[in-house]
């Protein structure tokens, strides 16, 4: 089974604190079942719980359902959310801490009131996992009392996916250390962005079609089927898959409903606005896609529009678009924002003046306790001119925040203040 260490720890850190609900939160098939399949494990390894103590449910099992006594209602939720927590409560051990785990949680309406419930059990600690941020809309929020923390669950990053690479491809070192004193970084990165970061296409390594079809025929389309097409109630799935290609070809575009819906029209797809936008909707809730956000880094000030948005696996584009026009820097940039969002930061477009001129700041980058960091991407900056040209928004920031330029070439480097590093080391850790 896949190793997740860093959301491991993000769970230990919370267990033991039983007021608060935790919600593991990502798209579909990154993981989140087998990250609590390992949470679990973990449990018993340290001793904390035994079999006893734990009560696993996974709402998309229907032979679980079922003998739980759920059924499905006209508009595809689960109900009879009494009758999950008479199960539930049920398999307690009265004598001890319990750990309940349940998956999907969104399928079952009013889930939110067999959480509360649990959670005000003394001797209960309550886990469950999300594919879609429809689920904190802001009444489900409210009726949670505020009392739960969110872990955000991506695919594999690029450190995580050469790991596992390299042992799924049968290399013998053990050590994150011997990994990348060895590691070919530019091989793996290109097997990264042409198949997949989702754990279980390691499975399938080097067969890309067969990784193919299983982002397009389970990936997709069951995210699509159950988190877009069902919620909107989207009759066309051709012009919903007219819109998703578009965005996925558009990754790290400033981008609009409007230039959406005329980009199409040229194509010869008529889909209206209203129809977009509920499209776009469904695809940022279910994680699929990003959506960044412009920001005016004097003004301090965030701006309502032509924001970019970026894909949660470029393996999923891949196989969406195919790889005739991959689009190198603009793949490059959309590794780097998952990159930045996995490590927890807040992403934004930044945009500044230099001079008369509005140039653009590829990322601004918030953390709380007052962090910030500027990233400009390139793929390489070997001439003068093209070294200039993406040092300029960076030098137009007149604080003194870490200013950093990504790129693919080789060594690293500092231009007033600003630090040069290679993309694969930066990404790996390793600077």
């Amino acid at each position: 089974m896949l190793d997740r260490p860093e959301y491991i720890r993000q769970l230990k850190s919370w267990q033991g604190q039983n007021d608060l609900i935790k919600i593991v939160t990502g798209v579909r098939r990154c993981g989140k079942s087998k990250l609590f399949e390992l949470f679990q494990r973990q449990l018993q390894l340290d001793k904390i719980a035994d079999d006893s103590q734990i009560v696993s449910i996974n709402l998309e099992d229907l032979i679980q359902t079922r003998k739980i006594g759920l059924t499905e209602d006209t508009e595809h939720f689960l109900v009879g959310y009494e009758k999950l927590l008479d199960y539930i409560l049920e398999r307690l051990n009265p004598q001890k801490i319990n750990f309940v785990f349940i998956d999907e949680v969104q399928l079952l309406r009013d889930w939110q009131k067999v959480a509360n419930a649990l959670r005000l059990q003394k001797n209960v600690d309550v886990y469950l996992t999300g594919s879609n941020a429809y689920m904190f809309s802001s009444d489900l929020a409210n009726s949670l009392g505020g009392r739960y923390v969110e872990i955000k669950m991506q695919p594999l990053s690029f450190l995580e996916y050469y790991m596992a690479y390299r042992l799924m491809a049968g290399d013998t070192l053990r050590t994150r250390q011997d990994f990348l004193k060895f590691g070919d970084f530019q091989a793996a990165y290109e097997h990264y962005i042409r198949e997949s970061g989702f754990p279980q296409t390691l499975k399938m390594l080097y067969d890309r079609q067969h990784i193919s079809d299983y982002l397009r025929d389970t990936v997709y389309l069951n995210t699509v089927q159950k988190d877009i097409v069902k919620r909107f109630n989207i009759a066309d799935t051709n012009k919903l898959d007219a819109v998703v290609k578009y965005m996925f070809d558009n990754i790290g575009n400033e981008t609009s409903v409007r230039s959406i819906e005329r980009g199409l029209n040229a194509g010869g797809h008529k889909i209206s606005v209203p129809t977009i936008d509920r499209i776009i909707e469904g695809l940022l809730d279910s994680f699929l896609m990003y959506k960044c956000d412009r920001y005016d880094i004097k003004g301090k000030q965030y701006l309502d529009s032509n924001s970019k948005y970026y894909v949660a696996d470029i393996g999923l584009r891949t196989a969406m678009l195919g790889i005739k026009d991959m689009d190198a820097g603009h793949i490059l940039e959309n590794v780097v924002y998952l990159e930045l969002i996995h490590r927890g930061y807040e992403v934004s477009v930044g945009k500044i003046h230099k001079g008369s001129k509005l140039v653009e700041v590829d990322f601004v980058a918030k953390k709380s306790g007052g962090i910030v960091e500027y990233y400009q991407v390139a793929l390489n900056v070997l001439g003068s001119e093209l070294l200039e040209r993406e040092l300029a928004p960076l030098e137009a920031i007149d604080d003194n925040y870490p200013k950093f330029l990504l790129t693919m070439d080789y060594g690293s480097g500092e231009n007033n203040g600003i630090k040069r590093l290679n993309v694969l080391d930066w990404l790996l850790g390793q600077v």
